[in-house]
């Protein structure tokens, strides 16, 4: 017999709705209506919901059919809300020349130049961003007023790539498979506001990091005089960039097991300055639970993963500075207090340190808010 038919998947339903009219009309005791209601709501949001993926159409009336259905559909699709879809879409017209075609071949290649233009555009600073104390420092006795002059910080993730065999010895890092490595620089609103992608996977991120400040073209956004982005231990430690006490503890989870806190001025510093880096993992978080096709990369050409990398980053940044907080996936992980950044990174390299003056400058301002965060905490 077969038990898998339409008429027979609509048994439970009728059964539901029985049990629904009956509550409408009849007097029950406490457990009872409490156990009906439960089957109730039951039906309504597993019977009577609207239909979520449910398309036979391809291309521009599959996309159509998308904006005018589901609420959900929208997000799981395009990741994003209807309202924001729209915005892009007009965006992408007005500002970018996107046209309807109907030569795939064409629009692939407008495309590579249109999401090239746009991550220029999209992955910087806004206007006057660095003149501002981040919300997210002034609003929190933890940071307010030690690190207000912070604008940001910096620091490098890996997504898998699909290499060639014969080419992936460079890429292959730590866990046995080819990685992308990708320097970035983020602001506390959780934005990116630089990327460096498309380097492998055993490179040094100290090493990428100088690139990225010695090559004018990239247009690294430098830290204004008196302002400053925090790094880890691993990079240089120089005049705008300020990193940890080496040689102390230093990531989250180390404070916290065996309830051991941080004592001591530089330790203070040390947890104070890991809480604030945190931006870095909510960041990257969202980014790669939003866009899936970042952990399993399909075997396209490396220049494509990297233009992928790209246009993803490109979408983050337009939906958080669109969207703020009514997205789902951000209003996820803005809500994680501290989130622990990654330990262990396998290509940090070893980073050089000298009495030269900028060296000195940055160790002055880390004794001076080190001392002030000891103050407070006394």
């Amino acid at each position: 017999m077969n038990y898998d038919t339409p008429e027979l998947r609509k048994e439970p339903q009728r059964r539901i709705a029985t049990i629904v009219t009956q509550v409408q009309h009849n007097n029950y005791h406490e457990e009872e209506e409490q156990v009906l209601s439960s089957i109730l709501l039951h039906h309504e949001t597993y019977f009577t919901k609207q239909p979520c993926m449910d398309s036979n159409y391809t291309g521009q009336m599959w996309v159509d059919e998308v904006l005018n259905g589901h609420d959900d559909r929208c997000m799981n699709s395009f990741r994003m809300p209807k309202n924001i879809f729209h915005s892009l879409l007009h965006d992408l017209q007005t500002n970018y020349g996107l046209k309807h075609g109907k030569s795939r071949k064409v629009n692939s290649r407008k495309y590579r130049t249109i999401f090239a233009r746009m991550g220029i555009d999209t992955i910087k600073p806004i206007e006057g961003q660095f003149e501002e104390v981040p919300n997210h420092i002034r609003h929190d006795t933890r940071y307010w007023p030690h690190f207000k002059d912070c604008i940001g910080a910096i620091d490098g993730t890996h997504i898998k790539a699909c290499i060639s065999p014969s080419c992936q010895i460079p890429y292959i890092g730590r866990k046995g498979e080819p990685t992308q490595n990708i320097m970035a620089v983020y602001d506390f609103n959780m934005c990116f506001i630089f990327a460096f992608p498309g380097w492998e996977g055993t490179a040094h991120d100290s090493r990428i990091f100088l690139q990225a400040l010695r090559k004018q073209q990239l247009k690294f956004p430098h830290p204004p005089p008196g302002k400053y982005y925090l790094v880890d231990s691993g990079y240089p430690q120089m005049a705008g960039f300020l990193g940890p006490y080496r040689g102390e503890r230093y990531h989250l989870p180390d404070f916290h097991r065996g309830n051991h806190r941080a004592s001591g001025k530089k330790e203070i510093f040390n947890h104070a300055h890991s809480s604030l880096r945190s931006v870095i993992e909510r960041t990257f978080g969202v980014w790669k639970k939003k866009w899936p096709i970042l952990r399993d990369i399909p075997s396209y050409s490396f220049d494509k993963q990297v233009l992928i990398v790209i246009a993803t980053m490109v979408l983050h940044n337009y939906i958080r500075r669109h969207a703020w907080s009514n997205d789902e996936d951000f209003r996820q992980f803005e809500n994680i207090p501290d989130m622990p950044i990654s330990s262990g990174h396998f290509n940090r390299g070893e980073s050089s340190s000298s009495n030269s003056e900028s060296d000195l400058e940055i160790a002055m301002l880390r004794e001076t808010i080190a001392n002030s965060l000891m103050n407070q905490y006394l």
